[in-house]
């Protein structure tokens, strides 16, 4: 998992969210059950590139019962994706699916900034338009961050332009 996370934060490689999905892809394959329920996560909630990379193809596809779609707005090709990881990872795909959809509806923290406790979702937080990892809710958060959170000192692009 530390090279996902590398990849996906650019740590001594070119970032790309992309790439760090394939590892993740590779990780789940080969077994790794955490690697299978973030990838299922991922590829529910729709985030970039993880419904391409998570696709099984219709060789491995699951066909998702009508009681499991029920109330999950999901695509059923995608649905049966997110089975597919789920059960690769040994977990229990009703329960998690219920998980899934409750973090959907309710949305999650996704600011970066440590003070926040806005809940959304993915899509509606602003990229860190410097290093594209850190995430925030709005202008203020993100300027907070910068100036007291610490984000300017982690911040790649940042550091990489002060050498």
């Amino acid at each position: 998992m530390a090279s996902i996370v590398c990849q996906a934060l650019g740590r001594g490689v070119t970032s790309s969210k992309r790439r760090a999905l394939q590892w993740m892809r590779t990780a789940a394959e080969n077994g790794h059950a955490d690697a299978c329920l973030r990838l299922a996560g991922r590829m529910y909630v729709d985030q970039p590139y993880a419904r391409e990379v998570g696709n099984v193809g219709e060789a491995a596809r699951v066909a998702a019962p009508a009681e499991v779609m029920e109330g999950h707005d999901v695509p059923p090709d995608v649905m049966s994706g997110v089975l597919h990881w789920l059960r690769k990872g040994g977990y229990d795909t009703v329960v998690n699916l219920q998980a899934f959809r409750e973090m959907e509806l309710e949305g999650v923290r996704y600011c970066f900034n440590e003070g926040c406790e806005v809940r959304g979702h993915w899509k509606d937080f602003k990229v860190c338009p410097q290093c594209k990892t850190a995430r925030y809710c709005g202008d203020a958060c993100q300027k907070r961050d910068w100036t007291t959170g610490g984000h300017k000192a982690t911040c790649g692009t940042h550091a990489h332009k002060t050498r």
